[in-house]
């Protein structure tokens, strides 16, 4: 299935940017315009279930991987995917062959995801006001951005998260930054370790949680100072 892809800038470089559960191609509303100002053509899928992508009847990681692959191109010059984002993308990298991959707090080994699907309902009946207590540190920009995607996501996705299991690569296909939330409940100390010994770069940015573009743009930008 294809996915709806978003597109700015049009740079002769072109940067992919994959989102996580729950949200969409708006999760990067203030990141896509500051790649695009350095000069890169920035494609922006929404996955499946997600913002203006349809709602279907089965959501694993294997759907996700296949539908960028038939969506975007190959040869991109960065990709970067954060959490489910970064699952997924991590499953279509060997066809999409971009030069450098980048797995922002990435949703490899995803655990207990009860708590989540507990709280899949809770978005449908949340407010703008609820967004911003929930993450004080967010851009203004950021939370509407949430409200909307809250709005359009289909919840079964996060049911469906549980049967990810344990999707950690063996090894990276293409040079690859692993970048982490201080602390990540995703990746932990041990993991970071193996991914380490597996080839993998792995960069912690301090004091930020699971969306680390969205607790603090500047940092996450600067943890990519090589790799965009």
């Amino acid at each position: 299935m294809k996915n709806k892809v978003h597109e700015l800038g049009g740079g002769d470089r072109t940067a992919l940017l994959i989102h996580g559960a729950m949200a969409s191609a708006r999760t990067w509303v203030r990141f896509a315009p500051l790649l695009a100002a350095r000069g890169y053509r920035v494609l922006m899928p929404d996955l499946r279930g997600h913002g203006a992508s349809p709602h279907t009847a089965t959501y694993t990681a294997d759907d996700f991987a296949g539908d960028l692959v038939e969506s975007l191109p190959t040869g991109a010059d960065v990709a970067i995917g954060h959490s489910l984002g970064a699952l997924a993308l991590s499953l279509a990298v060997a066809d999409l062959r971009p030069a450098r991959a980048v797995y922002s707090d990435p949703g490899w080994r995803l655990g207990d995801t009860r708590p989540l699907a507990k709280f899949a309902p809770r978005t449908k009946t949340m407010t703008r006001d609820d967004i911003a207590a929930m993450c004080p540190r967010w851009d203004p920009a950021d939370v509407d951005a949430e409200l909307a995607d809250y709005a359009d996501w289909d919840v079964r996705v996060a049911e469906a998260l549980a049967a990810v299991g344990d999707r950690v690569p063996d090894r990276p296909l293409v040079p690859s930054l692993v970048q982490l939330a201080d602390p990540s409940f995703l990746v932990d100390a041990e993991l970071a370790g193996t991914l380490r010994e597996r080839g993998f770069e792995v960069r912690t940015v301090p004091d930020t949680g699971h969306c680390i573009h969205r607790d603090d743009l500047d940092a996450f930008t600067t943890s990519l100072h090589d790799w965009i």
